[in-house]
């Protein structure tokens, strides 16, 4: 590595400490939450499942410069090569993940170097009642993880999705959240050109006149049926981040 590489990857370092530094500060501080000493469960819903999905990710071979979608079940159900029509897309979702799970398994991303990286997790979170702030503190802290990990990456930050407390089979724990996902989404509409990734509005295209899931789009109201998924790759592509 030149000296002029070393230089330029380590201002790019301290640039991004101060900046997530700055957002932290502005968003957090001032909440007496983080005052508090409390401890939070960061194990994801589905610990087996977690441990099986990352000894598969370690297994496979690394490729570079593909599109990687990464989430919790929303993102693992969907059939991303046939949806994309891209045989080389790369499904990092792992039902049950939390935004703990990911920042444990940033390396597993940054190693692949991803042209494009598609973010989506929280809700998971607000099942177990995680404060959001400390939601928010953690999806900060995994992009900028990967923009200093991966610097060329474009990483996109979608919205959390709505839920549909009328569906009747939809899991108790994912019940009266709507406020705290409007909530977070907007915190994480705010900070993009500071942390350098482009938000993605996923929430207001899903959610029906009253601001739940569209029935239209969901199996459970939590996650998406077929309909749900072509709508969610037309929102991308109609927003060209595809």
């Amino acid at each position: 590595m030149t000296a002029g590489k070393y230089l330029s990857e380590l201002q790019f370092l301290i640039w991004s400490i101060m900046k997530i530094l700055q957002v932290i500060i502005a968003v957090f501080v001032i909440n007496p939450i983080f005052a508090q000493v409390k401890t939070y469960v960061t194990l994801p819903n589905l610990p087996d499942h977690y441990v099986k999905r990352c000894k598969l990710f370690e297994s496979e071979p690394i490729v570079k410069g593909k599109i990687m979608m990464v989430g919790n079940s929303i993102t693992e159900g969907g059939k991303w090569k046939t949806l994309l029509q891209d045989s080389t897309v790369i499904n990092r979702g792992i039902s049950g993940d939390v935004t703990f799970g990911v920042l444990n398994r940033v390396k597993d991303i940054a190693d692949r170097q991803p042209s494009k990286l598609f973010l989506l997790i929280g809700v998971n979170d607000l099942s177990r009642n995680t404060p959001d702030d400390l939601i928010i503190e953690n999806i900060f802290m995994i992009i900028t993880k990967i923009r200093i990990s991966s610097p060329n990456t474009e990483v996109y930050l979608q919205s959390i999705l709505p839920t549909n407390d009328n569906f009747k089979n939809l899991i108790k724990n994912f019940v009266g959240k709507s406020a705290h996902i409007r909530k977070i989404n907007e915190e994480l509409s705010k900070y993009g050109s500071v942390l350098k990734y482009t938000y993605v509005d996923l929430h207001s295209n899903f959610q029906d006149a009253n601001g739940n899931m569209d029935a239209r789009y969901s199996s459970d109201g939590l996650h998406l049926n077929q309909a749900g998924y072509l709508h969610w790759v037309e929102v991308l592509k109609n927003g060209k981040y595809l």
